[in-house]
């Protein structure tokens, strides 16, 4: 296990922290129910939950690239 397994671990494990904190866009039984969603409806996303979002999307991409790195490491 090197450096890059531990990160890819950390990353893992923030990516699963961020996307539980952030709040649902729609409720679910709207979804069953066929009431109309407000799913597409313009809101603006101010605060917490665009610091968390953009945090998920970074997380994300750090996640992916850095199995790359595990993948080209453990080829070796």
């Amino acid at each position: 296990m090197n450096w890059a397994d531990i990160l890819v671990f950390i990353l893992g494990a923030f990516l699963i922290l961020s996307v539980a904190l952030q709040e649902a866009q729609d409720n679910i039984k709207d979804a069953f129910s066929g009431s109309k969603s407000d799913l597409f409806k313009d809101k603006k996303v101010r605060g917490i939950e665009l610091f968390l979002m953009r945090a998920t999307f970074v997380i994300a991409i750090l996640f992916v690239g850095m199995i790359f790195v595990t993948l080209f490491l453990h080829s070796r």
